[in-house]
């Protein structure tokens, strides 16, 4: 009789345990369904090895057992760099492909076109790939989230150094005309203070359907600038690179960590002509000989042997990507058996100096209810010809 009471009282205990487990569309016992969008062609598929290097890090994650014994089904598609392709394909996510939540959908004004519709239908819009500030605001968009260091961070910084070390200098700026080229540009004029247009001697855009950014690049020059913050996607920056060598203009050239890919940015636009480049980083450059021997770095590249043998290491997107799927597998493990889109966001939100080995020594990862920036500080790094160099020290913004 005794044993039969235990045994009564154990299957009683084991009910709720039972019923702790939580889901809602796209989440069940055996997977989760994660959803993104990706510039796999178009005027910005340099970015398209990101959605590469993620699918082949959740692959990794699922050989390994997969989060808390579920397996991730990760849905990408091309949405070409064109946000009404992007609405198109985040309803088809949503509606037809009933993911959990989208992750790392790519670019400011594709993330733009479906930040009210996500926020609406109460579906997170996570870990976005772009540094634009307004992913920053949980208050009035509690479903979307950033990522990596935000844009006018990144050129406050710029700023911070530029008068640090050239007080006289004269800046020209090349920006992309949408959200987020204004963004860096708002970043460094904030920066500069009420110094802004003593330091700024010319601004040029340039749109994203252009075929290049020579014409911008000469008139950058004829101002007199001697101080170019470059504010370009891949391919722009490669020909803003190479145009500024060619026509003999050698300025001190900070360019935008969106476009430090030494494989994807360097490479094309020429080594040699790309000596000098100042930028900042939050992630370790796989090729960088002071990471030879750092053991934090053998997971990714056997990762990179293993998952994606014909990628180029040197292609930064790769350890973006490794580093941006890790953090959201840290989160829904996190979530433990309770996988609803709020506690998704929840524990998305509460993330605690979480240190990831593919991040720079000094910088961690932390969100709370309230900010949802989960990397906010970076270094500044110069390139040599073959590499990037770290110096100074790891800086905010604050």
């Amino acid at each position: 009789m005794k044993a039969l009471l235990v045994g009564v009282m154990a299957a009683t205990l084991s009910v709720p345990a039972m019923a702790q487990k939580k889901y809602d569309t796209g989440a069940n016992d055996k997977e989760i369904k994660i959803g993104n969008t990706n510039p796999y062609s178009g005027p910005a598929s340099a970015y398209g090895q990101i959605g590469k290097a993620i699918a082949a890090y959740f692959k990794m994650v699922n050989d390994q057992g997969g989060v808390n014994g579920r397996k991730i089904n990760f849905v990408s598609y091309d949405d070409s760099y064109s946000p009404p392709k992007t609405v198109e394909m985040a309803r088809k996510l949503v509606e037809q492909d009933q993911v959990l939540f989208l992750f790392q959908t790519l670019g400011t004004p594709s993330n733009t076109a479906i930040h009210k519709y996500m926020n609406t239908m109460k579906v997170p819009q996570l870990n976005v790939a772009t540094g634009a500030t307004k992913w920053n605001d949980p208050k009035n968009f509690k479903w979307t989230m950033g990522w990596q260091p935000n844009y006018q961070t990144e050129g406050r910084i710029y700023a911070k150094h530029i008068m640090a070390t050239k007080p006289n200098a004269k800046v020209g700026i090349l920006y992309q005309n949408d959200d987020y080229g204004k963004d860096y540009l708002k970043g460094m004029e904030d920066g500069f203070g009420a110094q802004a247009s003593k330091y700024i001697v010319a601004k040029v855009s340039y749109e994203v359907s252009d075929p290049t950014v020579d014409s911008q690049v000469v008139q950058l020059q004829a101002s007199g600038a001697d101080t170019f913050f470059n504010v370009t996607t891949p391919k722009f920056a490669a020909q803003a690179i190479r145009k500024a060598y060619d026509i003999g203009w050698k300025p001190v050239h900070y360019l935008n960590n969106v476009s430090i890919s030494v494989g994807s940015v360097l490479t094309p636009a020429g080594l040699d002509k790309s000596v000098g480049l100042i930028t900042a980083a939050y992630l370790k450059e796989p090729t960088d000989a002071r990471w030879a021997n750092d053991k934090g770095l053998e997971p990714f590249r056997n990762f990179m042997k293993t998952y994606l043998p014909d990628a180029n290491i040197a292609d930064n997107f790769n350890i973006y990507g490794y580093t941006v799927g890790a953090t959201v597998v840290a989160a829904l493990k996190q979530c433990g058996d309770d996988l609803t889109r709020e506690n998704v966001m929840r524990q998305s939100a509460s993330l605690k100096n979480l240190r990831l080995e593919t991040l720079l020594p000094g910088i961690t990862i932390t969100t709370t209810p309230d900010d949802y920036a989960p990397i906010e500080a970076v270094q500044l790094q110069r390139f040599n010809g073959k590499q990037w160099e770290l110096f100074g020290d790891v800086m905010t913004s604050h």
